[in-house]
This record gives structure tokens, C-alpha cells and sequence, in this order.
């Protein structure tokens, strides 16, 4: 993957507004893999673009990610540093598919990828919920009888959803946090697309303001201000504002 420029962040940003998360995260990479057709990314399971993801977020903006949290407990606001290694799971050899079989059932599953959620986005959560799994069945039958992923009761879909969850750790990251002050211990989700997101778009916000500032201050070009280096940036940055 190629790291991105600040000039095709901001554009991704801007592209981005009126996109839905798992446009955002395919777009992304996109952008840093432009020699590769678009398709093979929105296929990729979810835990493998996110993978590609911290990888991407790292070269952007560094190795560590600037989170803050709240105690559930005492609601004391916790800051600190995540290492972007310390996020990442081994991956599988190549996509995976797995095959599960409970009360008579066998069902063969894949995890989903960004295409999947693309056909659920706009459903309430219970429907979402069944139409990416039924997305993610390739098959099922009972005692050698081929059955539809709708006819599969809701036990039988409930282990399904475990094994797909196993096959694609990537896509299940957990944090854990200990509060200092009451030592109360929780459990949070992390979802790289909209950490990343969030991180774009301050940095979007923050880079117009310079550019406004040093263009009126210098008569520098957009394209001029976003070629610097971000140390020189901040040096002329500070310079105008003197």
C-alpha cells in the first residue's frame, strides 16, 4: 500500500461526507492501492480490511492511537496511547470458510465483507443482522437435505454467528480498561473505520484552517501549502500567526 498525501487525504475526506462507514474504509484503500481494481477490496473480510486499515492509519498518522474513555463506575476520563501493533491478530492464510454442524445441521459459512454490509445498511438492526448472516451461509442442509439460510432456526443461526465471529478475530477488537481511581474493569469495541474517520476529519478541519492562514498570509497556492512538509507547515503556521 502506498502511505497517503495530504492533498489525497483531503480529497478522500471531502469525497467522503455523504458516505456510509464501509464506503469510507474501501475508499481508503482504494486510494492507497490505485493500480488494483476496486472489487477485490470490497470483497475482502471485514477482520482483512481492517487490518489493512491500522496498517494505512499508521502510515498517515502514526504507530500509536490517541483514545480517551469514560469509568462506567466513577466516570473518570481515562487518556492514553494504544499501540497500533498491540490491535492486530494473526491472519488467516487466505479468506476463510469454515463449515459448522449443530442439532443435524451443517452449515457452511464465510465471513462478510464490506459488500455484505453495503446490502444491510439501511435495515433495522434485527433485519441486519439476519440478512448478513444469511449473506454469509454458502450452504446448509439437514440429514443430506438442502435448506435455505432462511429455514435455519434461531438456535442453530446464533452458533453460526460464533463461528463466523472465530474465523475473522480482525474484525472483533476488544479493549480492555482498568480505572485508575476505583480499579472498576470494562470491556470496549473498536472499530478502526470510524477511529480513523474521526481522525480525517479533525485533521481535515484543522489542515483548511492553515491553509486559509498561510494563503492570506503568504499567497501560497493550496497545492503549495499541502507539498510541505507537516514540520515546515507548522514552522510558516506559526510565522502568520506572530
Amino acid at each position: 500500500m502506498r502511505a497517503l498525501s495530504a492533498a489525497r487525504i483531503l480529497d478522500l475526506w471531502e469525497e467522503g461526507q455523504a458516505s456510509l462507514p464501509f464506503e469510507r474504509a474501501v475508499s481508503l484503500l482504494a486510494a492507497a492501492t490505485p493500480d488494483s481494481p476496486r472489487e477485490p477490496l470490497e470483497l475482502l473480510s471485514i477482520g482483512r480490511r481492517d487490518a489493512r486499515l491500522l496498517e494505512l492509519r499508521e502510515s498517515a498518522f502514526g504507530s500509536a492511537l490517541d483514545m480517551t474513555a469514560a469509568c462506567p463506575a466513577c466516570g473518570l476520563a481515562l487518556e492514553m496511547a494504544v499501540p497500533i501493533a498491540s490491535l492486530k491478530t494473526p491472519p488467516a492464510a487466505e479468506e476463510p470458510e469454515g463449515q459448522i454442524v449443530v442439532d443435524g445441521f451443517a452449515v457452511s459459512v464465510r465471513p462478510p465483507n464490506s459488500r455484505d454490509l453495503g446490502a444491510c445498511a439501511r435495515l433495522d438492526p434485527e433485519q441486519g443482522r439476519r440478512a448478513l448472516l444469511n449473506g454469509c451461509i454458502l450452504g446448509a442442509n439437514l440429514g443430506g437435505t438442502t435448506i435455505s439460510a432462511q429455514e435455519l432456526p434461531e438456535t442453530v443461526l446464533d452458533q453460526v454467528e460464533e463461528r463466523i465471529a472465530a474465523m475473522d478475530p480482525q474484525a472483533d477488537v476488544l479493549l480492555d480498561f482498568t480505572c485508575p481511581e476505583c480499579q472498576q474493569k470494562w470491556s470496549q469495541e473498536f472499530d478502526i473505520v470510524s477511529f480513523f474517520w474521526t481522525e480525517i476529519d479533525a485533521w481535515a478541519r484543522r489542515m483548511l484552517l492553515e491553509i486559509n492562514v498561510l494563503a492570506r498570509a503568504f499567497g501560497w497556492s493550496e497545492s503549495d501549502i499541502l507539498r510541505m512538509s507537516p514540520a515546515r507547515r507548522q514552522i510558516y503556521f506559526a510565522m502568520a500567526q506572530a
